[in-house]
């Protein structure tokens, strides 16, 4: 259970990103995943060579990977939007960062395996550096107090600033919302800081948990997809509530699935978030927030 929960609170705070980015500009995202793999290896390194535990890494990952998202906003979407280029291309865009990404990655963990002689570069895991708190591993009540706090941050920021308001109404109509004297551009920027800031928080909290390697971000980006869509793609909120069923399911599946059919269910967890995604487009293809829940529970009772 302690993985089922922790799982689903990392992937809430990586779709929490995805869905403000595509929220705001439209743009699915591709490498919101190495955003991810930038937390995990400013946790690693920090922790290797000044011995900070991956917890006081956290800032520095939320600034660092918000700076870099930004800067690929700003210098490599905005110019192609600015010229013309249709979602497809952007989208593409994005998938063309990932692969680099990976690249930097490689060449990062190599030079840290050859000038610096850290020969786990390549895969590694910090959990013994984790705290115990309550006779349980950290990150098992950390995580969870963590996405709370977010969450809750961010709702004060969205529904009782003057910035949030502007935010949720370039969201609704960046045309009106320009001609009434909103900033979309600042918007835009703010998305995108917040996007990486949260994905580079959830990917030093993730090396206490799961390993790190140049694509583990990558590899999770279609669970962190799965989250987003499960929640509505246009709702925060949604993407949390998304990210722990999605996080929560896909262990929960593969536990009890290995146990009752054999270790060979193990080899498809990977699977799981897609097929979920899949079920999602098919059953609810809003969203689970588009769902009048009030009306389908009476509708139950009735019956």
């Amino acid at each position: 259970m302690a993985d089922a929960l922790v799982y689903g609170c990392l992937y809430a705070l990586m779709s929490m990103g995805l869905t403000l980015t595509y929220m705001t500009t439209k743009v699915p995202n591709f490498a919101h995943g190495s955003f991810v793999t930038v937390g995990v290896y400013l946790a690693f390194t920090l922790y290797h060579f000044d011995n900070i535990s991956a917890y006081y890494s956290i800032p520095f990952s939320f600034l660092l990977v918000g700076g870099t998202a930004v800067a690929i906003y700003r210098f490599v979407l905005k110019p192609l939007s600015a010229r013309g280029a249709s979602l497809v291309s952007l989208m593409i865009s994005t998938l063309a960062i990932d692969i680099v990404f990976i690249g930097i990655f490689g060449i990062y963990s190599d030079m840290l395996s050859n000038t610096y002689k850290v020969f786990n570069s390549k895969f590694f895991l910090l959990a013994d550096s984790d705290i115990s708190i309550l006779g349980l591993r950290g990150l098992t009540v950390i995580a969870p107090l963590i996405l709370a706090l977010v969450t809750a941050v961010l709702w004060l920021a969205l529904n009782k600033t003057k910035f949030g308001i502007a935010m949720r109404a370039a969201v609704e109509n960046p045309s009106l919302a320009g001609v009434l004297g909103i900033n979309i551009e600042r918007v835009y920027i703010a998305s995108w800081f917040l996007a990486g800031g949260l994905a580079g928080l959830a990917g030093s909290l993730m090396v206490l948990w799961l390993p790190g390697n140049p694509h583990v971000g990558s590899d999770l980006i279609v669970a962190i997809f799965a989250s987003s869509i499960l929640g509505g793609l246009f709702s925060v909120y949604g993407a949390v509530a998304g990210g722990l069923m999605v996080g929560g399911l896909t262990v929960l599946v593969t536990v009890y699935g290995s146990q009752l059919l054999g270790s060979w269910v193990d080899a498809w967890e990977v699977g799981i978030p897609m097929l979920i995604m899949a079920g999602s487009l098919l059953i609810v293809p809003q969203g689970i927030t588009a769902v009048n829940w009030k009306h389908l529970f009476a509708s139950f009772r009735k019956r």
